[in-house]
């Protein structure tokens, strides 16, 4: 495991104050985990994009709260601001490096499918990550899927074609299929889905129609029920 170091400080304000810190480029961040109390602290926003996009999410981090207390991290949960999509909040969870974590790790999928390229089939990715089980220090920060061995429409990549460690113990069974090419659709079949539907859904079996109440009757049923009461 390649180590990953953020550095952090101590934070005392909350609440709608740490706006002004989020206008200084600094993200208001929390640490905590089993038996830890939970410790407010800021992180540079630069820092932890360039972390992001070097080593991902599913890392173990060595977090330098004040170039003094140093914590062994995972990222748990980020928050953006929907408009600039700017991270404005992270929770850390603090791990142990002696105890097993569980946690998901995304699929890196590269290189380019024969089947696509040559054939004009559409790459088909079942999974973006799976959920894993080890000691931190065993997590990687990604699995590799290689693509480039979908030569035909037939080829399947199944989780136990993947290099994965043997020290990471896996929640899914290992032929699950993780990628395929599906063959390209006739002109026939493209055809057949610009087709307008005006069937009724209502008299298929077990369609129940909503009609919009009444004026006055939801009222009415309101007060006949409380009476019943």
């Amino acid at each position: 495991m390649d180590k990953v170091i953020l550095e952090a400080k101590k934070r005392d304000v909350l609440g709608r104050k740490t706006n002004k810190g989020r206008k200084e480029g600094l993200i208001p961040a929390v640490v905590y985990g089993k038996g830890v109390s939970g410790t407010n602290i800021w992180v540079k926003l630069l820092d932890f994009k360039r972390l992001i996009k070097k080593s991902g999410e599913s890392t173990v981090i060595d977090l330098k709260i004040d170039e003094k207390d140093n914590r062994n991290v995972l990222i748990y949960d980020t928050q953006k601001d929907p408009v600039r999509d700017n991270y404005i909040h992270i929770d850390f969870f603090q791990v142990r490096m002696d105890e097993e974590i569980e946690t998901e790790v995304e699929l890196e999928y590269i290189g380019e499918a024969p089947a696509v390229k040559e054939l004009g089939g559409v790459l088909v990715k079942n999974i973006g990550a799976i959920e894993v089980k080890c000691l931190p220090a065993d997590l990687p920060s990604s699995i590799t899927v290689d693509i480039s061995i979908l030569k035909t429409f037939e080829d399947r990549i199944t989780l136990g074609d993947l290099n994965i460690s043997k020290k990471i113990e896996l929640s899914i069974d290992l032929e699950t299929v993780i990628a395929l090419v599906s063959e390209p659709r006739s002109d026939d079949e493209m055809s057949g889905l610009d087709t307008k539907v005006d069937a009724d859904v209502t008299k298929i079996e077990g369609v129940v129609k909503e009609t919009a109440p009444v004026a006055g009757t939801e009222k009415k049923e309101k007060k006949e029920e409380k009476k019943g009461k």
